[in-house]
């Protein structure tokens, strides 16, 4: 991989690109959850992203990146649910294909996103596994389809460090980031920009207890493949970090911080009731960590929500008190 890939000037043209179709999302200030944390929260709200979710970052750099010829044959991906719907997105934007493989287990509000957009939904295993990835990979074998993975690949991680980009501009007092981590893509471009521009910024990995794929990683000093994976989060089951991603995050991240069910019912529940945002439990892990006490910042701290895709019957049972 070039080491000129995760630049601050590839970046930055990751930026430029974007202008137009991806949301400057704000970083809104959180009264009720800083007073908790006992420290200043702002919130990254990247669920206010057209297709609900941080993704179209990624999904747009990497498409825009393929040459005419290659792109108009069309896309194809696995995906749990919001890379195909940015995916999906990106490719109504072009006028070509777009097939998203995905678990019979994805939220219907994903699949059938999918779908409206004019994405070719295929179904391929029960929950989250890497029976998906092989579905696409043989689809784009056959049909001719360019495979643009939901994380492991460069193009997608520039794209998700434009988010580190507007986190460092919008928080000038920034003491630590916090992100939450499927398979590592946002991480590691969060991590690409914050280290660029402000180094001593600390950057926390938020994943499920059910899925601890950052914290094996981190002890066995590349990423680990884990057994079967479960949690309220379904985009955060991703079995392994991602071997691109791992590149940034590697020696950059020194910490994983591990949140329950319980702990993403009550970031969910809190959101709605004190901040009026809507956000789906793998978007509220870095606030889940908070309002658990299991981060504890010194400073100023970012959380990133990132993505807002819930069933509106679990969101209504999550929101109960």
């Amino acid at each position: 991989m070039s080491e000129g890939a995760f630049s601050l000037e590839s970046l930055r043209l990751a930026a430029r690109q974007l202008t137009g179709i991806a949301r400057r999302t704000p970083l809104v200030e959180t009264v009720a959850l800083s007073a908790v944390v006992g420290a200043p929260v702002a919130l990254k709200c990247e669920h206010l992203q057209p297709v609900g979710a941080f993704k179209i970052r990624g999904a747009y750099t990497a498409v825009t990146r393929l040459t005419p010829e290659v792109r108009r044959l069309g896309v194809v991906t696995s995906s749990s649910g919001n890379h195909g719907l940015a995916l999906a997105w990106v490719a109504k934007h072009f006028g070509i294909r777009c097939v998203v493989v995905m678990p019979e287990s994805a939220p219907r509000v994903k699949s059938q996103g999918v779908a409206e957009l004019g994405g070719e939904v295929v179904f391929a295993g029960r929950v989250r596994s890497p029976e998906q990835g092989v579905r696409a990979a043989e689809i784009a074998r056959r049909e001719g389809l360019t495979l643009v993975p939901p994380f492991d690949h460069p193009d997608i991680v520039a794209g998700q460090a434009t988010c580190g980009l507007e986190i460092v501009e919008q928080a000038p007092s920034l003491a630590t980031v916090l992100v939450p981590v499927g398979g590592g893509g946002l991480l590691a471009g969060v991590v690409a920009a914050v280290t660029a521009l402000r180094p001593e910024v600390e950057v926390i990995g938020i994943e499920p207890e059910g899925a601890p794929k950052l914290s094996a990683a981190l002890r066995a000093g590349r990423p680990v493949e884990l057994g079967e994976t479960s949690s309220l989060a379904d985009g955060l089951l991703t079995r392994s970090v991602g071997a691109t991603p791992w590149t940034v995050i590697q020696g950059r991240v020194r910490r994983a911080v591990q949140v329950s069910d319980e702990d993403l019912r009550n970031a969910v529940r809190h959101l709605w009731h004190h901040q009026g945002l809507r956000v789906e439990p793998s978007g509220a892990a870095s606030a889940a960590a908070l309002l658990a006490g299991k981060v504890k910042p010194a400073g100023p701290v970012v959380a990133v929500l990132s993505g807002g895709n819930v069933d509106s019957e679990l969101f209504a049972e999550l929101i109960q008190a």
